[in-house]
């Protein structure tokens, strides 16, 4: 077996993770134990490094549908005897995908731990599948993509997906499509299951009131024996410009009063080194109340009553999005308004109050974010999916409160979308087509394109 090793935290007054404990199984398995007392509470987190992006082409969907089922029942353990399971002692166990890797979390008081990753173990090792609640998952999500529809926001940020990624594997959303779940089968989980869960590409995270050995002895035991899945996540392409820069994608909901809005463009990974300066601007330009786009288009213009901007880095690379909405006859020029302070961030960079207020924004909020056991297993698994370094936590103020003027016009200049973003609207499209025609060539699309 590889040694453990323990890390300690960094220097007086920064933020700091408690001591870790690490150990790699023989498997593969890669186990982070972080001990924090006094409060009898746990949370696990087994991350796995395939998420939707590893989705068959024809089976968009598939790592999603396949995660939920997974607390469906196991060999030894119907859906009803987990649940029983988990609130007999006051738990909860969960799945789910994102683009980059599948997870199952659980929370636990203390006493409770071994128990359940026992039950953790049998859904990640043994999942049965059962025909009948491979029924009962696809109808509810189906329920829920049609449902999805009533949700204009929602269809925006679909639509934006595909319009940044097209083909490529971020390019669909998580859940898949109607027509993708509507061929979803007890087979084709079953080989998700086995083609991509396996301990080479895993990463269990315990954070809470443990002791470590006893955890190590614990996860030895139910983890040890696990086999199978691949010998390396799978290998994503990057992607040079968004698929549907300089064009516009309307998606047509007759009945909206209002126009969703998404402008832009593709963007850098995340932990790249210009990462923190990118995140940095951005508050200054749309991630905060204060922002410019709050200012301009809210509070100087009342076009809308929120406007947003953010990054979103994966992997194989990000993204860049303003989200915002409108009544329908003022769609034009809240674009206009937004592409303008698009321009003059990308020209100048934030000014030295903006720069500063941002700062002292996201060094203030960054404690909040690791509170509880949840957050810190969640913060831990980030810092390896993604690199960002064993400091990354410590010294995560340290490099906000660093970023220059200099550096923050140069994130904007790089990864700010220029005059030929990708556009999406969804409203209704026989009263906004006209407004949208500076923006490119108008791609009408109805909504149920979205879910089929």
């Amino acid at each position: 077996m590889i040694a453990s090793r323990k890390k300690g935290a960094g220097r007086v007054g920064e933020v700091r993770l408690p001591p870790l404990v690490e150990h790699t199984f023989p498997n593969g398995l890669h186990l982070t134990i972080a001990r924090r007392e006094p409060i009898p509470l746990v949370a696990a987190r087994l991350m796995l490094e395939a998420g939707s992006a590893a989705d068959p082409v024809d089976h968009r969907g598939l790592a999603e549908f396949t995660a939920r089922l997974l607390r469906r029942g196991t060999r030894a353990m119907s859906a009803d005897a987990i649940n029983d399971a988990v609130e007999f002692v006051g738990a909860s166990l969960g799945a789910g995908a994102a683009e980059d890797y599948s997870a199952v979390s659980l929370t636990t008081p203390a006493h409770a731990l071994e128990r359940m990753l026992e039950v953790m173990a049998q859904l990640v090792r043994e999942p049965a599948f059962p025909e009948v609640e491979v029924e009962t998952a696809r109808r509810r999500a189906l329920a829920q993509l049609a449902n999805d529809l009533d949700d204009p926001a929602l269809v925006a940020d679909r639509a934006c997906a595909r319009a940044l990624w097209g083909d490529h594997p971020y390019g669909h959303d998580v859940l898949g499509t109607a027509r993708d779940v509507e061929r979803f089968s007890r087979e084709q989980s079953e080989r998700f299951h086995r083609l991509w869960y396996g301990p080479r590409i895993a990463q269990l995270f315990v954070v809470g009131a443990v002791d470590p050995d006893a955890v190590l002895r614990l996860v030895e035991r139910v983890f040890g024996g696990w086999e199978g899945g691949p010998s390396a996540p799978p290998s994503l392409p990057p992607l040079d410009k968004a698929a549907g820069a300089g064009r516009v994608l309307l998606i047509d909901k007759p009945d909206q009063t209002q126009s969703q809005v998404r402008i832009g463009g593709l963007a850098l990974r995340r932990g790249a080194p210009d990462w923190i300066p990118a995140l940095v601007m951005n508050t200054a330009l749309g991630g905060g109340f204060t922002s410019r786009l709050v200012n301009e288009i809210r509070v100087k213009r009342g076009l809308s009553y929120g406007a947003a901007s953010g990054f979103d880095g994966m992997l194989a690379g990000g993204s860049f999005v303003v989200s915002t909405f409108t009544k329908t006859e003022s769609t034009w020029e809240i674009i206009q308004v937004a592409m303008g302070e698009l321009r003059k961030m990308r020209a100048k960079g934030p000014a030295a109050p903006e720069l500063a207020r941002a700062q002292t924004y996201m060094a203030g909020l960054y404690p909040l974010r690791l509170e509880t056991n949840e957050s810190v297993a969640a913060a831990l698994a980030e810092m390896r999916l993604y690199s960002l370094g064993e400091d990354w936590v410590a010294r995560y103020r340290e490099r906000v409160r660093s970023v220059t003027r200099a550096q923050a016009a140069a994130a904007a200049r790089q990864w700010l979308p220029g005059d030929d973003p990708a556009l999406v609207v969804v409203a209704n499209a026989s009263e906004v087509q006209a407004q949208l025609r500076e923006w490119g060539t108008v791609d009408v699309r109805p909504l149920a394109d979205l879910v089929s």
